[in-house]
């Protein structure tokens, strides 16, 4: 008796069918072109590698996503890829060895322990982009547009902007004098900005710089919120001033190119603050829990493989954009033709057909069919003795 389960997929893990494959496929086309465009270079990441490895640097954080297993010829562990941005990290300290701005993309899929949030994917289609070797506006700016016109292109016109940086924690934590353990617990807090729960562990560590670490989890709205923080962190010192600055000059840049652009700032928003650096920037549409696309500064990445670089990129989920987006597609359109049959006329037809591009299925023996059903909009007929085009009556594939 065959179990009635045999079929059922592990929780999280999907399959995705047609139409919808065709439609991933024809995405991960046109972003690829769109990346090429722009001068991003195509890197296939491996599926697997070294644990040591996969979870190195920019990878630390990933350790409870990784599927771990042993490799039986060296038995060394393994693990197989979560997310792709160390691994292209490794590339190009390690392998590409460029000395000026390398510009990489990928795109394929990752698999995860856990989903991202509820009812949230284990198996997700990864894209995205990395730049190398640049440090500064120019280059978050580049990224940010590029996230942007990746939305745009999907068909996600109502997107909008959460932007945050870092290195305002960092530095306010190295002034304050605060051990691992007293950041990590402010860490926490912050993320949940429980006011009461931050108030308490300041008021018992008595920090060096107090009011603005507790002003990190109140400061968050509009881009207006920077004048506020710049009045309530105006003793915090110069590298968080920067960082300030860094955030000013970013939003005038966007709001001058997408001007329609909603735009919300959170001081507070540690997203990967174990590996990011400065800018971090996250896309969300209205009911979904969860980011479109994030991204951010992840400067000195390479170190751990020899080579330290500054980087900044950003990262998507096919799957997510495809289910979300509203990019009209093109229509289904076929041409029916007879069976193999020996008329070298017929062949020589369907072949120059499918030269031009076109989406020919063969008819087969003993099969009734209608074109329609197969999206057929034409029939390849003969007619006085010559192989012709027919319109047909287009149907909605079954």
């Amino acid at each position: 008796m065959i179990p009635e389960d045999r079929w059922l997929l592990p929780e999280g893990i999907e399959e995705i069918l047609p139409p919808a494959a065709g439609r991933l496929e024809r995405l991960r086309r046109a972003l690829l072109d769109l990346y090429q465009s722009w001068g991003y270079e195509l890197v296939i990441p491996p599926l697997i590698e070294f644990l040591d490895s996969l979870l190195t640097g920019a990878g630390d954080d990933l350790e409870l996503q990784t599927f771990k297993l042993t490799d039986q010829l060296s038995g060394r562990m393994m693990g197989v890829r979560a997310d792709m941005t160390p691994q292209v990290a490794r590339i190009d300290a390690h392998l590409l060895k460029r000395a000026g701005p390398v510009r990489l993309c990928y795109l394929g899929p990752v698999l995860r322990t856990r989903a991202d949030g509820f009812g949230g994917s284990r198996s997700p289609y990864q894209a995205g982009v990395e730049l190398y070797g640049h440090r500064g506006h120019d280059s978050d700016l580049e990224v940010l547009t590029l996230m942007l016109t990746t939305l745009q292109m999907t068909g996600i016109g109502d997107a909008h902007l959460d932007l945050g940086h870092v290195a305002i924690f960092r530095e306010l934590v190295r002034q304050a004098g605060l051990d691992r353990e007293q950041e990590s617990l402010l860490f926490e807090a912050l993320q949940r900005k429980a006011l009461p729960e931050i108030r308490g562990y300041l008021a018992a560590w008595k920090p060096a710089c107090c009011e603005p670490l507790l002003a990190l989890a109140e400061l968050n709205g509009g881009p207006e919120i920077l004048d506020e923080a710049d009045t309530r962190l105006a003793a915090a010192g110069a590298g968080v001033h920067e960082a300030l600055a860094t955030l000013r000059r970013l939003i005038a840049a966007l709001q001058r190119q997408w001007p329609e652009l909603p735009i919300h700032v959170d001081l507070a928003e540690l997203r990967g603050y174990h590996y990011h650096t400065g800018v971090l920037f996250a896309a969300y549409v209205p009911g979904q829990g969860q980011a479109v696309a994030q991204g951010g500064r992840y400067d000195e990445i390479g170190q751990v493989f020899g080579r330290a670089r500054p980087a900044t990129g950003f990262s998507v989920d096919l799957a997510i954009l495809l289910r979300l987006g509203s990019a009209p597609e093109p229509a289904s359109t076929g041409i029916y033709a007879p069976p193999l049959a020996d008329d070298p006329g017929l062949e020589q037809q369907v072949a120059a057909l499918r030269n031009q591009g076109e989406r020919v299925i063969r008819a087969l023996p003993g099969v009734e069919v209608e074109p329609g059903d197969l999206g057929c909009d034409r029939e390849l007929v003969k007619r006085q003795g010559e192989w012709i085009i027919i319109q047909q009556s287009l149907k909605s594939p079954k």
